[in-house]
């Protein structure tokens, strides 16, 4: 059962809010340009059960009654993406211009995503002229929507792009390159900071991104265990957070790089107004096994020089992800511990879980123990600024299609009735006690 003990009071200002993204929510697909992940999931067996998200959950046409849910559950702000498919297509701002309009007249702060996995099809990661297409897109929203948007974040999860869209071919592209991916990561970081520079030009001074993270556990103290989980460490947590905030690539990576790397490192560290962190759970992680492994969905390939382990003993999502509350404050003591007063302040941009049901008691217990987990960091001396839910709205899963839930608001699908959770009633009566 979900635990009633009142959540630690935080501090005056802390900003709370709910996430959603573009492709996973908004259909209306014959208003925008086609993305990658439209050619993606055209193509059979790559999204379970062949599901599309050419409807999703229509907000494109119902953000009224969403913005109305936003309002009754009385967040600070509300994190969505802009497609730039969207943007690409004749009148595509006109959408976001109406969205952000009736965000502020409902007190609710737009936290626009510049980028959330939709690339438009037929621009590719791989080439440097991406990252400058990237910039000049920027520019555009940031000069329709800056006047009534302050907060800004430029990418959302360039780690999972990379690994599982061009690295395993798993999400789209559906590119299976392994290491050969890293360019992806390079121009993805690039393009966070052109467009850094794009934003800080339009007057924007509250910018961040949203890279997920999370504490790799080794299988054993073997020292085949301990090299191997270092690696995936490097991978998960320091591949995309070092250049950003040191100005440099770990140890041997930078050579792997392709163009000019110091140039490029001096445009991909510009200083950050906050640094967004996406937390779900941690990773056990020992040697290669030899064998293709089948883990949460995601197969790894016996090539890889790490093999991705259960951690047992823990309660489980219905995606099969361990709930490890305690792991959330480890990933922000040691971020704080590795970076020093380079870490500018942390938002958790993104913490949630998937389970059916519109009364989700899983949901509830999952929240409140993270939330929690949280302000233990908080005390232990971690700048952290806010949290937001993912996700406001149960939505396409991108390959796991609509399998998967993760919002407050349960959606029909099929009518797209939206049904608020017992999650969204206990959200709501926490953001009232923290305002009390």
């Amino acid at each position: 059962m979900a635990t009633t003990r009142a959540v630690p009071r935080f501090p005056d200002g802390f900003l709370w809010g709910v996430s959603t993204s573009a492709h996973q929510i908004e259909g209306a697909v014959d208003t925008r340009e086609r993305s990658v992940w439209d050619v993606f999931t055209a193509e059979p067996g790559r999204v379970r059960d062949g599901a599309t998200a050419e409807v999703a959950c229509d907000h494109v046409h119902r953000h009224g009654e969403d913005v109305a849910l936003l309002a009754g559950l009385g967040v600070d702000a509300y994190r969505f993406s802009v497609s730039w498919p969207r943007v690409r297509a004749r009148g595509g701002l006109d959408f976001y211009d109406r969205l952000v309009d009736d965000l502020c007249a409902a007190g609710v702060r737009p936290v626009p995503t510049l980028f959330h996995w939709d690339l438009p099809a037929g621009l590719d990661w791989r080439e440097r002229d991406t990252a400058e297409r990237f910039a000049a897109y920027v520019s555009e929203v940031a000069g329709r929507l800056g006047d009534r948007v302050t907060k800004w974040i430029t990418l959302n999860e360039p780690a999972e792009h990379t690994l599982l869209g061009h690295a395993l071919g798993i999400h789209a592209p559906g590119l299976k390159l392994l290491f050969d991916a890293l360019p992806v990561a390079h121009h993805q970081l690039l393009a966070h900071g052109l467009a850094v520079r794009a934003l800080r030009a339009a007057g924007a001074d509250d910018i961040g991104i949203a890279n997920s993270h999370g504490p790799t556990w080794p299988a054993s103290q073997d020292p085949a265990d301990v090299e191997a989980a270092g690696f995936y460490d490097l991978l998960l947590n320091r591949l995309f957070a070092d250049p950003l905030l040191l100005g440099r690539y770990p140890d041997g990576i930078g050579e792997l790089m392709p163009g000019d790397v110091a140039a490029d490192l001096e445009v991909i560290s510009a200083p950050l107004d906050w640094y967004g962190i996406n937390y779900y759970a941690p990773t056990r992680v020992g040697a290669p096994q030899g064998t293709e492994i089948d883990f949460g969905g995601i197969r790894m390939p016996a090539e890889l020089p790490f093999s991705v382990r259960e951690i047992t003993g823990r309660p489980v999502t219905d995606f099969g992800w361990p709930v490890v509350p305690e792991a959330l404050t480890e990933i922000l003591t040691a971020f704080r511990d590795r970076y020093g007063d380079r870490l500018p302040p942390v938002v958790i941009t993104e913490n949630g879980c998937s389970y059916e049901g519109v009364d989700d008691p899983e949901r509830i217990a999952y929240l409140d123990g993270h939330i929690r987990a949280l302000h233990r960091a908080l005390e232990a001396g971690v700048d952290v600024r806010g949290y937001f839910v993912w996700s406001l709205l149960d939505n396409f899963e991108w390959a796991e299609g609509y399998a998967r839930r993760f919002g407050l608001v349960h959606v029909d699908f099929a009518t797209q009735r939206r049904t608020p959770k017992a999650s969204y009633a206990w959200f709501r009566e926490l953001l009232r006690e923290q305002r009390a």
